[in-house]
């Protein structure tokens, strides 16, 4: 589930009962903060609204080479089957019971994203201080992070989601919990990141509040999972939470490698939304902290020679190279020469 300190979402907010859609038909989607058709929700995220201005970028820009106001931040199911102790949304109503779900193809759902992102983006267009040029391209976006809440592993058609956003030549950031990994061993995203916020059982029962009582050892399969990816991408993230998750920077290092993760992200809890009635203030590492445990647990990953960091969004990552952009996505790549809007 994503970070709404990251993603700019007010998460402070959430309704106790499903409401209609814009169109007035039935929705999956209880939250009045998202836009959404069903199942399907997307927010925009503070990121986008900031590089549509000028403002800056996402961390991803810095490490990956997204370009932040042409990324859909969007999820093809808000249900989550995790209550963690760091998470922003309002456990109650969270429910993952999919019973009462119609679900919609893959290719709807994508055909949702991108109507959901222009209608979210559309009022830029009159905003003096974004560019023409910048929102035309927003209108046309080229990532999609389905990142934005719940998990999405829950989505029945995943692969094939990810598979219809590559048609429409849209990368694909998929972020999951790991507790399907049946599931993750069909998708093969752009870049695959995977939740790892404990070190060991003890403190996984603690901080993520697992409902299935096979949550870890999914978890420890999905690790092999990761270790048997060739071609995609992939990434390991925690969430540091001051007196829950950071120690023993010896064993995240063991629980690392067993999935062989290209990139590793150690990012700040934010002591926002619901999750303020769970953590105290004090409970938000800053980011001198956040860079000193990363490095810790990097004493113990020599092959990881770099450590990069973003002051702004309070996240460090370790990798095995300096150059950490998607190959696809550097200036001069094809990818970039197919864009319907500044290809030739």
């Amino acid at each position: 589930m994503s970070n709404s300190a990251e993603s700019g979402v007010d998460a402070g907010t959430d309704a106790d009962t499903d409401e209609g859609d814009d169109d007035g038909g039935p929705m999956q989607v209880s939250s009045p903060d998202y836009h959404s058709e069903n199942h399907t929700a997307a927010q925009t995220c503070g990121w986008t609204a900031n590089a549509l201005r000028g403002e800056g970028k996402c961390y991803k820009n810095i490490y990956y080479g997204i370009e932040s106001h042409r990324c859909i931040q969007m999820t093809p199911v808000v249900r989550c089957n995790e209550r963690c102790v760091f998470c922003w949304r309002d456990h109650q109503g969270h429910s993952y019971e999919m019973d009462d779900v119609e679900w919609d193809d893959p290719e709807a759902v994508v055909d949702a994203s991108l109507k959901l992102q222009k209608r979210l983006l559309s009022g830029f267009g009159g905003n003096d201080e974004v560019p023409r040029e910048v929102f035309e391209q927003s209108m046309e976006p080229r990532h999609v992070a389905i990142s934005l809440d719940g998990e999405p592993s829950l989505y029945p058609y995943l692969p094939e989601l990810i598979d219809a956003f590559h048609d429409r030549d849209i990368t694909t950031f998929l972020v999951s919990n790991g507790t399907r990994p049946e599931v993750l061993r069909e998708c093969d995203p752009t870049q695959l990141y995977v939740s790892v916020d404990a070190p060991e059982r003890h403190t996984f029962d603690e901080v993520v509040g697992a409902m299935e009582d096979d949550a870890w050892e999914k978890l420890l399969e999905t690790m092999d999972v990761l270790a048997e990816k060739d071609e995609t991408r992939t990434v390991l993230r925690t969430t540091l939470v001051k007196g829950e998750n950071m120690h023993h920077p010896d064993w995240y290092a063991g629980f690392y490698q067993q999935a062989d993760p290209d990139f590793i992200e150690m990012k700040a809890y934010m002591h926002v939304g619901h999750s303020r009635g769970r953590l105290d203030r004090t409970a938000m590492p800053d980011h001198e902290e956040v860079v000193d445990f990363t490095e810790r647990i990097g004493e113990y990953m020599p092959e990881f020679t770099e450590v990069k960091d973003v002051p702004a969004s309070r996240v460090a990552l370790l990798s095995k190279t300096k150059d950490t952009w998607v190959p696809k996505l550097k200036k001069d790549s094809e990818f970039w020469e197919r864009d319907p809007v500044t290809g030739d």
